[in-house]
């Protein structure tokens, strides 16, 4: 199953490759299956087997995303829009658009609201999939911390009070009617100018989403002594004004300084476990003497937490300057 779900993510990879490229004769069960040696009938009773739905399906939806999109964010005409995405004509992406979302393209561009989009399925989600290592482990300094100021911002998100970690919250979100994750991840997809979204230009970018650890009385009491709620959304320009969805909470987030513990892309498979611990030492021997500054608990600051072995490993921990002994602040 392990090579499978490698598989699969090979194949929903190429699918984002050749949609964004609008390569469609590379979007056939046909063509994909022949790249990885097996059946077509087999290709997609694994893709079911493992992603939950119909390759067909999957990959209807997922054009619908891409073309939403572009439909919200280019000046294309909608027709082109159709075309582009292998529509034979207007009414039949504006059918397939409205069965959807429920609005028409024309409609959407003049009004974008949020909706819930098919995100990237990703079958070999590294934070799901909890591999131990294989193999060395390479000893190596690669944790660096430093200082920030992060202007002022909004945080659109959903939190959960009483989960332990991404497994967790996930499982418990998912219990809740209206936000599980396929929902909650789609609508924050398909929500313009997100801080941390790269666009697509990368192939695991996430679409801006992150996790974030907010302080907070009424949480779990985390390792570090204090309690705190678990989150999940996307950073947003201080002025967005655009629609919230019901489930969502949108607060804002001052501008404030914080203390990054970052790690640099890596094998996931060979050192997750290693960086992990890594990072987990950095931050537990971090020694705030001489620097001005203490980690804030205070209600209300965000930790944010980016995981991405392609490019980084990240957390942003809220800190505030240190009282000083004279009177103020230092």
């Amino acid at each position: 199953m392990y090579e499978w779900r490698r598989q699969i993510q090979t194949i929903v990879d190429e699918i984002d490759r050749s949609i964004k490229n609008y390569q469609d004769e590379a979007l056939t069960l046909r063509a994909l299956s022949q790249r990885l040696g097996y059946s077509e009938y087999y290709t997609a009773r694994k893709f079911k087997e493992i992603s939950g739905m119909q390759f067909r399906d999957y990959l209807r939806r997922r054009k619908l995303a891409f073309a939403l999109k572009e439909v919200r964010d280019s000046g294309k005409s909608i027709l082109d829009i159709a075309v582009d995405y292998g529509f034979s004509s207007h009414e039949a992406f504006t059918r397939a658009f409205k069965g959807t979302y429920g609005v028409a393209p024309s409609e959407y561009r003049r009004s974008p609201r949020p909706v819930v989009l098919r995100t990237k399925i990703n079958p070999f989600d590294r934070y799901f999939f909890g591999l131990g290592e294989i193999g060395m482990v390479r000893y190596a300094d690669g944790v660096k911390a430093y200082f920030v100021t992060i202007p002022a911002h909004k945080f659109l998100h959903i939190k959960n009070g009483e989960s332990n970690g991404y497994w967790d919250f996930w499982q418990r979100q998912n219990r809740i009617p209206g936000q599980d994750q396929d929902t909650i991840c789609g609508l924050l997809d398909s929500i313009k100018g997100k801080l941390d979204d790269c666009g697509g230009s990368e192939p695991n970018c996430g679409g801006g989403q992150i996790m974030a650890y907010q302080n907070d009385p009424e949480g779990r009491l985390c390792d570090w002594g204090f309690p705190r709620t678990e989150c999940w959304g996307v950073r947003l320009p201080f002025d967005y004004q655009g629609e919230v969805p019901p489930q969502m909470l949108l607060i804002d987030v001052p501008e404030a300084e914080y203390l990054v513990f970052e790690h640099g892309a890596f094998d996931y498979e060979q050192e997750n476990r290693s960086v992990e611990e890594k990072m987990e030492q950095a931050m537990a021997a971090f020694d705030f003497s001489g620097t001005g500054y203490c980690l804030d608990t205070s209600p209300g600051r965000l930790m944010y937490f980016y995981y991405d072995p392609e490019q980084y490993f990240k957390y942003i921990r809220p800190v505030r300057r240190e009282a000083d002994p004279a009177g103020g602040t230092r």
